[in-house]
């Protein structure tokens, strides 16, 4: 490929030497590896959930028996404890990294279903405090500051639940994303593991204060179980799991090798890595066992398909871990979980594919394009040809995956690139744009722009594919 100021034409031709001379990946099997049959099944769950979280509320409260602003009220926050405490356990197990989540649901449906459902979570919280606060205080004659007073003082593990309701408070504002993007990653995710705690300073007040939970019997019962469920999947997906992955594996750092002034590319070995369940597109989350970064764990995709006998992550340099992680030193023992994400070749609904990349979000795309059938196009955009990583490789895989490459050289401002990323601009490029699925990686202002680009040139939402590392 030639550089352009705007873009290059999609020729192929092959670079200057291939990467290792590797044969590409298989093209791995058409049928997608999750359906909408595990999403149905899995929302049904959530919903049958709910309602069997609230029909105990419901069956316990006689006809007539709400007749006043005081009943309302206190009836009002008794359901939406229910609602919270329900909702908490949902948003939990959904950061348990199970499997089995991941492979019905899909990185990016979880990450959409964890947001929306905190919200509602937050929403709840809130509404329980405020309704049963204000129905008590009418019902003792008493004011609100004395009522919560009250709470704190007369009411068993009430302070447990005010300060798991202030965690659940905090780490709902930190999710806002223009808070979230103005947070170093370490600190938002230390915060956002502070759910954990919510999760068990809530536990005591709904069973010691709980109209529906403090007697013995079935729906006590039920919620017992449906929180040793929630631990047992965060200990098998947080602790065993991973465990078992790096005891077997035993990964290390085999190289460091500098892609440009500001990215880098660590190559990892270790044991049986033929046998590790691996597409190209995933990523795993990394903890470096050094004296500078053992304590911080990242989620970075891989840059290179599964081959048996090494990894490889590529890292844009943009904060003070992964300035660290380029004195890594050969043999620096690697703590890693995953492989995770439904951002993979595997996971398509059409048969050909349009992969569109900016800067760093090129590394999983890359490793996608082992394993795509011939004939997929890639759109990479970038400030200036000083920025296009990896582009031998790329160019090397343009021949021998009979792909199409495109490097879109220039800022989102310049004429070239507002022309080519427009609807009547990939269409030109790419004429069978609609019958693609379309994967997108890159900083998010690109991510946003190309997806409302794609929706007007008339692609469906379920054919985009985004790349997402939050829980």
């Amino acid at each position: 490929m030639t550089y352009q100021d705007t873009y290059a034409a999609g020729r192929r031709t092959g670079p200057s030497a291939p990467y290792g001379g590797r044969p590409a990946a298989p093209v791995p099997p058409g049928r997608p590896r999750r359906g909408p049959g595990g999403r149905r099944a899995l929302a049904a769950a959530f919903w049958l959930g709910l309602v069997a979280a609230v029909l105990p509320w419901w069956l316990a409260t006689p006809p007539g028996s709400l007749a006043g602003t005081t009943e309302v009220l206190t009836a009002a926050g008794r359901i939406t404890g229910l609602v919270a405490g329900y909702l908490l356990l949902v948003q939990v197990l959904m950061m348990s990294r199970l499997g089995v989540l991941e492979r019905w649901l899909g990185g990016e449906r979880i990450s959409r279903a964890h947001r929306d459902v905190g919200a509602t979570l937050l929403v709840a919280v809130l509404a329980h405090l405020a309704l049963l606060v204000v129905g008590y205080a009418r019902m003792e004659r008493n004011s609100i500051l004395g009522q919560v007073g009250a709470l704190l003082t007369h009411y068993e593990d009430m302070v447990s639940a005010f300060v798991a309701a202030g965690i659940m408070v905090t780490v709902g504002f930190t999710a806002v994303r223009g808070v979230r993007r103005r947070l170093p990653y370490e600190l938002w995710h230390h915060l956002h593991l502070t759910s954990y705690l919510a999760l068990l300073l809530g536990y005591g007040h709904q069973f010691s204060n709980g109209a529906q939970l403090y007697e013995p019997g079935p729906v006590r019962t039920g919620w017992i179980a449906a929180y040793l469920l929630v631990v047992a999947a965060l200990v098998w997906g947080r602790l065993v799991a991973p465990l078992r992955f790096n005891l077997r594996h035993r990964l290390r750092v085999a190289d460091v090798v500098a892609e440009s002034p500001d990215t880098i590319s660590i190559y990892l070995t270790g044991h049986r890595l033929n046998q590790i369940d691996l597409l190209g597109g995933q990523y795993f989350r990394w903890r470096f066992l050094n004296p500078g970064c053992w304590w911080q764990s990242h989620p970075f995709s891989l840059s290179a398909a599964g081959n048996g006998r090494w990894l490889r992550l590529t890292v844009k340099v943009v904060g003070g871990h992964t300035a660290d992680l380029r004195d890594l030193h050969p043999g620096t023992r690697v703590w890693a979980e995953g492989p995770s994400g439904t951002f993979t070749a595997a996971h398509r609904t059409r048969e050909r594919a349009l992969l569109i990349a900016g800067g760093s979000g090129i590394a999983p795309l890359r490793a996608m394009l082992e394993e795509l059938p011939p004939g997929a196009a890639l759109i990479y955009r970038a400030r200036t040809p000083a920025d296009v990583l990896l582009h031998n490789e790329l160019d090397w895989l343009a021949e021998a995956r009979r792909t199409s490459v495109w490097y879109v050289i220039g800022s989102r401002d310049d004429p070239g690139p507002r022309q080519v990323m427009s609807p009547e601009g990939l269409r030109r490029l790419v004429p069978d744009l609609t019958r693609r699925d379309v994967y997108l990686c890159g900083p998010g202002g690109l991510v946003d722009d190309a997806v409302r680009v794609l929706r007007r040139a008339g692609v469906p939402r379920r054919q985009i594919h985004l790349a997402t590392f939050e829980l």
